[in-house]
C-alpha cells in the first residue's frame, strides 16, 4: 500500500501562485507514475499533470505553461507549482499514484487539498 498526503492549498488572488506538495509513504518501490487531479465545483475530475520516475511529464492543455509538476524521488515527494492562477483553477486537488504496470496514476489517492482563486 501507498499513502499520499497533500499540503499547500489555500486562497489566492487571480494571477497569484501556489505550490502543492504530496508526501508518499509505504510501498514506494511499487510506484512509477504520479500525478495531480482536480475537481472543481460541479465538474468532473480532471487529470492535470503527470510525472514518471524518470522525470517525463505531461500536462492538461488547460494548465500548460502555467503549472509545473516535479518529483524528488529521494524524498518521496511530488510537487505542483501553479502560477498565473485563474478563478477556473478553483478545485480540490488530489495527488495520485500508479503502480509500475499502470500508465495512469489512479491506484492510490490522497485526501485532497482545496485551492481557491478569487477574482
Amino acid at each position: 500500500q501507498v499513502q499520499l498526503v497533500e499540503s499547500g492549498g489555500g486562497l489566492v488572488q487571480t494571477g497569484g501562485s501556489l505550490r502543492l506538495s504530496c508526501a508518499a509513504s509505504g510501498s514506494i518501490s511499487s510506484i512509477n507514475i504520479m500525478g495531480w487531479y482536480r475537481q472543481g465545483p460541479g465538474k468532473q475530475r480532471e487529470l492535470v499533470a503527470t510525472i514518471i520516475k524518470g522525470g517525463s511529464t505531461n500536462y492538461a492543455d488547460s494548465v500548460k505553461g502555467r503549472f509545473t509538476i516535479s518529483r524528488d524521488n529521494a524524498k518521496n515527494m511530488v510537487y505542483l507549482q501553479m502560477n498565473s492562477l485563474k478563478p477556473e483553477d478553483t478545485a480540490v486537488y488530489y495527488c495520485a499514484a500508479g503502480r509500475v504496470v499502470n500508465f495512469i496514476p489512479n491506484d492510490y489517492w490522497g485526501q485532497g487539498t482545496q485551492v481557491t482563486v478569487s477574482s
